[in-house]
C-alpha cells in the first residue's frame, strides 16, 4: 500500500500521544466530500487531534488543501478502490451512487488491516452517512449528516413503515415536529429511488441512528426542533449542528475551477446591488431541452441579470447572444461562495439539494433567498424547511423531468427579484445574521463543535 499508510514511528507517537487520534472516512462525492473536509479543518483548529483521512488514489487530489493547512495534524490513508466501474472513483465522473456505495464496501477489510496495524489507532471514527456499514469496525462512529437533521428525521421515521408508500393521499407525519405533509414520491427512500433498490443501501441508512454520534452540517437557527427530536429517537445527546462548516471552511482548489474569476467577478462588481439571480443546479444534475428552453426563455422574459453555471446543459442557440451584458453562463466550477457572498446576487435558484456542497445552505449563510426547484425526495424536503418553516424561499418549479412554463418562471423570478420580493429578501438576510452567529463565539454550532471535540477527547 502507498506511503501514506505507514505508522507513526514510536517517537511519532510519543508526541501525540495526548492526541486524540480521529479516522475520517469521507463519501466521494463533492456535496458530501467538501464539507467532511471543512468539518475537518475546524476540528484541527478547535481540538489538539490528528486525522487520518480514507481515501481512494484520485480523490487524493481533493485534499490537498486540508492537507496544506494542518501538515503535521492530517494524513492520508490511501486504498484502492475495488470493482470501480471503468475505474471511476468520484460520483461526479460517473452520476450513479449505487455503483459506488457499493465498490466502497470493499474496503472493509483493507481498513479493518490498517487499523489492527496501527500503533496509535483511532479513538473515533467519522464517516459520511451513506457509508452506515463502518459502524461496525470496531471503532466508535460518529455519522456526518451533509444533509439536515429534517432529512435524517424523516429517514428514521420511514425506514421502518414501507407500508406508506402504498398510500395514494398525502401523508401526515405527525410524529415529527410541525406534522409535516409529503406525497408519497417526495419521501425519502421511495420504492423507486435507486437507493432503495439495494437492500444493503437501505440498511446503511438507517445505521447511522445507531452510531455513537452524528453531526450535521445545520444549525439551530434552521433545525434545532429536528436536532432535538433526533435527540430523543436515538437516546442520548450525541447530536451536534455544527454548520454551516463552509463558513470557515477550505474552499475548492483552484484547480476544481473553471470560470474566469476576474472577469466574473469585474461583471459582478458593475452589476447594482442584489440584482443578479445566480442558478446553479449542482455537480450532477444535467437540465433537458426543454427544461433549459424554458429557463432560457424564462430568464429572457424576466429581463432580470443573472449568472448560471451551466456544466453540460443544452443552452439554446442564440440565448446568450440576445441577453449579452445581462446575464453571464459558464461551464463547470465556480466559487459559489464568494459568489453568494457578493452584494450584486440578491438571490439562488437551486434544485435545495446537498449534492453540490448543499448550496442552498451556503445561500442562507449570506443571507441570499432562494427560488426552489427540487428535482428528487432530499430536495423536496429541503425546500418544504426553505419555503413554509423559513420563509426565506419562493417554490418556482417541482420535479425532475417537469417542464417549467416560461411565462410563469419570467413573471416569479422578475416579481421576487424586484419590489414584491422585498419581504422575502429581508426574511433570508435575516436568517443569514442568524446563520453566521451560530459559527461565531457563542454560537450554537460553535457550542456543538466544542461538544464535539470534548466528547472525542474522551474516548
Amino acid at each position: 500500500m502507498a506511503g501514506e499508510m505507514l505508522s507513526p514511528t514510536p517517537q511519532e507517537s510519543k508526541r501525540n500521544r495526548l492526541k486524540p487520534h480521529i479516522m475520517v472516512f469521507p463519501y466521494p462525492a463533492q456535496g458530501h466530500l467538501l464539507p467532511i473536509l471543512d468539518l475537518t479543518h475546524q476540528l484541527c483548529l478547535h481540538g489538539n487531534v490528528t486525522v487520518s483521512i480514507i481515501v481512494t488514489p484520485k480523490n487524493l487530489p481533493h485534499l490537498s488543501p486540508l492537507l496544506s493547512a494542518h501538515p503535521s495534524a492530517v494524513s492520508a490513508v490511501t486504498l484502492p478502490l475495488p470493482h470501480s466501474p471503468s475505474g471511476v472513483e468520484n460520483v461526479k465522473d460517473l452520476g450513479c451512487t449505487p455503483y459506488i456505495m457499493a465498490s466502497l464496501r470493499q474496503l472493509r477489510e483493507p481498513i479493518i488491516k490498517w487499523l489492527s496495524s496501527h500503533q496509535n489507532p483511532p479513538v473515533a471514527l467519522i464517516s459520511d452517512f451513506f457509508l452506515g456499514w463502518t459502524n461496525d469496525l470496531g471503532v466508535p462512529r460518529f455519522a456526518f449528516f451533509s444533509s439536515g437533521a429534517f432529512f435524517a428525521s424523516l429517514v428514521h421515521y420511514v425506514s421502518d413503515k414501507r407500508h406508506l408508500y402504498d398510500q395514494t393521499e398525502p401523508v401526515c407525519i405527525s410524529d415529527l415536529p410541525r406534522s409535516p405533509v409529503f406525497k408519497t414520491e417526495h419521501l425519502p427512500l421511495t420504492p423507486q429511488s435507486p437507493l432503495s433498490r439495494d437492500v444493503n443501501i437501505v440498511r446503511d441508512m438507517t445505521m447511522n441512528f445507531s452510531s455513537h454520534g452524528c453531526i450535521f452540517n445545520s444549525c439551530n437557527c434552521l433545525e434545532e426542533e429536528y436536532m432535538e427530536y433526533l435527540k430523543l429517537k436515538v437516546g442520548h445527546n450525541r447530536v451536534f449542528g455544527v454548520g454551516p462548516v463552509s463558513s470557515v471552511g477550505l474552499g475548492k482548489g483552484k484547480s476544481e475551477l473553471n470560470v474566469d474569476v476576474k472577469a466574473l467577478f469585474s461583471w459582478l462588481d458593475g452589476c447594482p446591488d442584489g440584482s443578479v439571480l445566480y442558478i446553479c443546479f449542482g455537480s450532477q444534475k444535467v437540465l433537458t431541452k426543454g427544461q433549459c428552453d424554458a429557463l432560457a426563455l424564462g430568464l429572457e422574459k424576466s429581463l432580470t441579470r443573472f449568472f448560471w453555471v451551466a456544466k453540460t446543459d443544452p443552452i439554446p442557440d442564440g440565448f446568450e447572444d440576445r441577453v449579452a451584458g445581462r446575464g453571464m453562463i459558464v461551464r463547470g466550477w465556480a466559487p459559489q461562495v464568494a459568489v453568494l457572498s457578493h452584494v450584486a446576487v440578491g438571490g439562488f435558484l437551486s434544485h435545495c439539494g446537498w449534492n453540490s456542497a448543499r448550496p442552498w445552505l451556503e445561500a442562507v449563510a449570506s443571507g441570499t433567498m432562494i427560488l426552489a426547484w427540487p428535482m428528487e425526495a432530499d430536495q423536496f424536503v429541503d425546500a418544504k424547511l426553505l419555503v413554509e418553516y423559513t420563509g426565506v424561499a419562493v417554490s418556482v418549479c417541482e420535479g425532475g423531468k417537469t417542464v417549467p412554463n416560461p411565462h410563469e418562471l419570467g413573471r416569479v423570478i422578475a416579481e421576487t427579484m424586484g419590489e414584491q420580493g422585498r419581504e422575502l429578501r429581508v426574511r433570508a438576510k435575516e436568517m443569514g445574521k442568524k446563520a453566521l452567529a451560530a459559527t461565531e463565539v457563542r454560537g450554537s454550532s460553535t457550542i456543538d463543535l466544542e461538544r464535539l471535540v470534548k466528547e472525542l477527547g474522551s474516548l
